[in-house]
């Protein structure tokens, strides 16, 4: 992609995210969950009639962890229907094996504004063949909504996702709904920018998807995003990472993660209000998707700063 398209395309998710039209969104979460399940669907589709986009901005230092499935056969029971899972890596250079992913990050959106932990599982789609992202649960310190639950309010007791001037990123999550805790400390001082398995980084985010008791007759859903912002991370060495808590995959998981990926700058997601399907398979579909979505909003050329 031209770099020109990319900044575009950034400075598009930028602006569709309204700080004041977040907040009256929280606001108005609450009073929605209230309301029955069918009503709050009714809701959200008829608010993308007039409002499809919603725009995804994962703050710099987003970190994952990925960790091998002990429990084959336990943790397929928590996928949809038609999905099985694909040894996979996040780095090119490390051996894949049948894997779950954690990851913490703090993100602004055009309807809410926090912090996350996301638990997935990565299969293999066996109508599609692709592989993808299988949200298993999350934790967020902000309201969320997913098709199955609906509005769902913050469920955190207490979420810290950020950095310090040693270089570390620091994390330390509880939910206040379960027993979920995320506690690490990773330096990145040793890491290294490695390029990261397109298949599992660009082709698994064309096909998100939930499973355990997220699960509901949703067809996976696609971002939209440049795939070059997919195409490195920082690996940061096993040695590197405290890891004091994590409860997420309990049973299923080996306890040590294999590897571990930093993203040391945002990255810019487009996807519809409400889950949809596409027909994107490709980096080349994911450009395509890209140069439509700036056309759609009308965004302006980038011209050139230099004198």
């Amino acid at each position: 992609m031209k770099t020109n398209d990319l900044r575009r395309f950034i400075k598009t998710t930028e602006k569709m995210v309204v700080p004041s039209k977040v907040a009256s969104t929280t606001q108005g979460s609450a009073m929605l969950r209230k309301l029955p399940l069918r009503f709050q669907r009714y809701i959200v589709n008829r608010g993308a009639r007039t409002n499809p986009y919603m725009s995804f901005v994962v703050e710099p230092y987003a970190v994952f962890l990925a960790f091998e499935v002990t429990d084959i056969k336990a943790a397929e029971q928590l996928l949809p229907p038609n999905y099985s899972l694909s040894p996979s890596a996040m780095f090119t250079d490390t051996d894949k094996r049948k894997c779950a992913i954690v990851s913490a990050f703090n993100v602004h959106t055009s309807v809410f504004w926090g912090s996350r932990v996301e638990f997935y599982l990565i299969a293999e789609n066996c109508k599609t063949g692709l592989l993808s992202w299988v949200i298993i649960e999350y934790e967020s310190n902000t309201h969320s909504y997913d098709p199955k639950q609906g509005f769902v309010a913050p469920s955190t007791k207490h979420s810290v996702v950020t950095t310090s001037y040693l270089g570390e990123i620091i994390v330390d999550v509880l939910s206040n709904r379960s027993a979920n805790s995320l506690v690490l400390i990773a330096d990145l001082k040793n890491g290294i920018l490695k390029k990261l398995d397109q298949r599992l980084w660009v082709e698994g985010n064309l096909s998100v998807d939930y499973g355990g008791e997220l699960q509901q007759c949703t067809k996976p859903f696609s971002l939209v995003f440049d795939p070059t912002e997919m195409a490195q991370a920082l690996k940061i060495p096993i040695d590197d990472i405290s890891l004091c808590t994590n409860t997420f995959g309990a049973g299923l998981l080996n306890p040590d993660p294999f590897e571990v990926a930093c993203f040391p700058y945002a990255q810019h997601f487009v996807t519809t209000s409400v889950p949809t399907a596409t027909s994107m398979r490709t980096a080349e579909d994911l450009e395509k998707a890209v140069n439509e979505i700036n056309s759609k909003m009308n965004v302006p050329e980038e011209m050139s700063c230099k004198k």
